[in-house]
């Protein structure tokens, strides 16, 4: 899992990761946001879960202390954290500016 991570998250097009567990119930607010992202950006973004608890090292790797954390990356690297429930308007922001960027 961790090889496929690395190899998705290092791509051109950014990739917003929702790293989430099943018990966590803050976290089951969040799919109905990435779909309204999704549909929005269409295929400008990637939108990937990872269960921290069937992947705690990459969650580990990421500093991922709290859930849900959406971590978007672009080629690799981390552009912005958001942890809790994020306002989707800040999803939509951060996003776009970072679409934006060469």
């Amino acid at each position: 899992m961790r090889q496929k991570f690395n190899r998705i998250i290092k791509s051109e097009r950014p990739v917003l990761v929702d790293f989430y567990a099943d018990w966590c119930q803050p976290c089951k607010q969040i799919p109905p946001i990435l779909k309204e992202v999704k549909s929005t950006f269409k295929e400008s973004i990637r939108i990937v879960k990872v269960n921290v608890d069937n992947n705690p090292f990459i969650a580990s790797h990421y500093q991922v202390k709290s859930i849900p954390t959406l971590i978007l990356f672009k080629q690799g690297s981390v552009q912005w954290t958001g942890e809790g429930i994020v306002d989707q308007s800040e999803l939509y922001s951060v996003i776009t500016k970072h679409l934006n960027k060469n």
